[in-house]
């Protein structure tokens, strides 16, 4: 990433849709908007899905991200809430790649992970973690739209470390440190 991105985060559903803007500037975090889009009111499978992609849509016009995460939909016993869990996440990442931006999708346990180092962390550990790491005040009225920034969150971890940027063609630490010699510190 560069020195200055967005992130937008989604945590799909079809009741209610997190969604959440991170901002990065010179790896200070911060959040520029975490909400939900609730679909409760309308009865039509397909109007949800209407509403779905036309507010990504517009988040994706009014604050160009640079890069889209998404949690993937976990594996239950239902069937028809896994197919209506899918159809969300794929018209939102439908409006993703429609403006050109790149999809990464994170299970819900490397989010957990990503965020408290417990993949198996509840909803509210996951939430007062986001709070200490990102200084935020007010709790939001719905935990999914915490769970969509802990997913913005986890892509910035992800994207970030330098694991992954060993994977992005280094040959090894002496590689890293040969084309990135701002990254070490002479003490």
């Amino acid at each position: 990433m560069s020195n200055s991105s967005i992130i937008l985060g989604i945590d799909p559903g079809t009741q209610l849709l997190g969604y959440a803007l991170l901002k990065v500037e010179n790896n200070y975090q911060q959040v520029l908007l975490m909400d939900v889009l609730k679909l409760t009111s309308y009865k039509d499978a397909y109007e949800k899905l209407e509403k779905i992609h036309t507010k990504v849509a517009e988040l994706i016009k009014l604050y160009k991200p640079q890069t889209f995460a998404i949690e993937a939909p976990f594996f239950g016993k239902n069937v028809q809430s896994m197919l209506k869990l899918g159809r969300a996440q794929g018209v939102a990442i439908a409006a993703a790649i429609q403006a050109g931006l790149d999809v990464t999708e994170y299970s819900p346990k490397k989010v957990k992970q990503s965020i408290t180092g417990n993949g198996n962390a509840d909803k509210e550990q996951v939430w007062k973690m986001l709070q200490r790491i990102l200084l935020i005040e007010e709790k939001p009225q719905y935990f999914d739209a915490t769970d969509a920034l802990a997913v913005a969150l986890c892509h910035y971890y992800q994207t970030n470390n330098a694991i992954f940027i060993k994977q992005k063609n280094f040959k090894g630490w002496d590689d890293f440190i040969k084309r990135n010699p701002d990254k070490l510190s002479h003490k």
